[in-house]
């Protein structure tokens, strides 16, 4: 009885063990998996351990999710500290001021707060180009504008030979004035409220360089966009011309913002925008002879073919009549404090008129060097029969002459105002 006995229990475990190795014995469903853990011991348990799958699965994803939230979550508290981290990492900038906090000197009118502190290290005016205060739109306005005509003249420099080709030069002049200008600018916007002598100083700079933009003007007008019949009347004096009111017009902004304290506005005004008017009516004026002349041949001619030679067939046309409209714009807000004026304090960071002007400008200047570019690929038989072999030599060689006048006025300028400083410093 005993073996008899013991060997019962063994029959049955042989039997429940060959059960769990036949996998024909266990379901073809998803909790056979779990047939060997339930060692397959009747239907209701393989239906029990079925039933029980989903909500181990649910609670691993429930698992998952909580944890990519929270790794979110932390992303976020991460990305809102940002700001306060780049503040503790970079160097304390002081706060702007209002117009009655700082010396008259630097008060714009209508324009009520945004004002940096004088007196500050350099740094602080550099790291101010990524502050909010009242130049900040003018500052940038400029650097984007001066990347913009970088960009135009490195692809230029890809199809023109600006070394070897000497009919490419004046485009060459007017691409340096173009980047001087928009670069000066820039840095006297950016730097000249670190004291009254600095910003006499960046601003004359900013003169310098808008004179020599008005050269760099009046050459590629008077090469490429010149008519033959305007050429012959102006020839022997347009450069000679453009060159004197350039100097001219140096002098005369420089001027106007050294006599700051003793004239007024309006006085100042006319003495800075006269010359300036002046010599962009002198600079301009092949290509309002030129625009006349197309539009005057375009609507005169019965024949369906000959608008060919005026607008429609002149696709640098469209581009000198653009930058005209543009300049003419900017030079409204520049006389014009609008709308500022309308609404006072309200424009101490954005919708200024200084702000629309530089604008303007930029649209201008790109307008301009796209009509010179065109001008000088379809051009070429008329500029070359028209000015002689060497004339772009000479005109590069005055440039730079242009340029060191313009320099030499700003210094000696500059000079008198230290002058008037120091005595005023000392009477005080």
């Amino acid at each position: 009885m005993t073996v008899g006995g013991a060997q019962g229990p063994r029959q049955s475990d042989d039997h429940h063990i060959l059960k769990v190795k036949e996998p024909a014995d266990c379901p073809a469903s998803p909790g056979a998996v779990w047939c060997s853990q339930i060692n397959c011991q009747s239907p209701e348990a393989v239906q029990s351990a079925t039933t029980t799958v989903p909500p181990v699965k649910l609670s691993l994803m429930a698992t998952i999710a909580m944890e990519r939230i929270g790794r979110l979550f932390i992303n976020l508290q991460q990305v809102r500290a940002l700001p306060q981290m780049l503040t503790e990492a970079a160097p304390s900038m002081p706060g702007t001021l209002r117009d009655t906090e700082v010396p008259g000197f630097f008060r714009e009118r209508y324009i009520h707060a945004g004002y940096r502190p004088l007196h500050q290290g350099w740094r602080y005016y550099f790291l101010s180009l990524f502050q909010r205060h009242n130049e900040t739109i003018n500052v940038w306005t400029h650097l984007l504008g001066s990347l913009l005509v970088l960009v135009k003249f490195l692809q230029l420099a890809e199809t023109v030979d600006f070394i070897d080709d000497a009919h490419a030069w004046p485009l060459l002049i007017l691409l340096l004035s173009s980047l001087v200008y928009m670069a000066c600018s820039t840095v006297a916007h950016l730097l000249a409220a670190k004291s009254e002598f600095y910003h006499y100083c960046f601003f004359f700079l900013d003169y310098v360089g808008v004179a020599q933009y008005q050269y760099g003007s009046a050459v590629a007008h008077f090469y490429y966009a010149v008519e033959p019949n305007y050429h012959q009347w102006v020839s022997p004096v347009f450069m000679p011309t453009a060159t004197f009111l350039c100097c001219l017009s140096c002098l005369g902004c420089c001027y106007g913002k050294y006599r700051n304290y003793s004239l007024r506005v309006w006085v100042r005004k006319v003495g800075q925008v006269i010359p300036s008017a002046m010599a962009y009516a002198w600079d301009t004026s092949p290509v309002f002879h030129r625009l006349l002349q197309s539009f005057w041949t375009t609507s005169h001619s019965d024949d369906i073919a000959a608008p060919a030679s005026g607008i429609i067939g002149d696709p640098a046309i469209s581009f000198h009549g653009s930058q005209v409209a543009f300049f003419l714009s900017s030079a409204f807000f520049f006389t014009n404090p609008l709308p500022e004026r309308l609404f006072p304090g309200h424009c101490d960071f954005l919708g200024q008129g200084h702000q629309l002007f530089h604008v303007f400008l930029v649209i201008c200047t790109l307008c301009q060097i796209q009509a010179s570019h065109l001008d000088y690929l379809g051009r070429r038989p008329l500029y070359t029969q028209l000015h002689g072999e060497g004339a772009s030599t000479v005109y590069l060689v005055q440039y730079g002459a242009t340029l060191v006048a313009c320099v030499c006025i700003a210094v000696f300028i500059a000079r008198k105002a230290k002058r008037l400083l120091n005595c005023r410093d000392k009477s005080k």
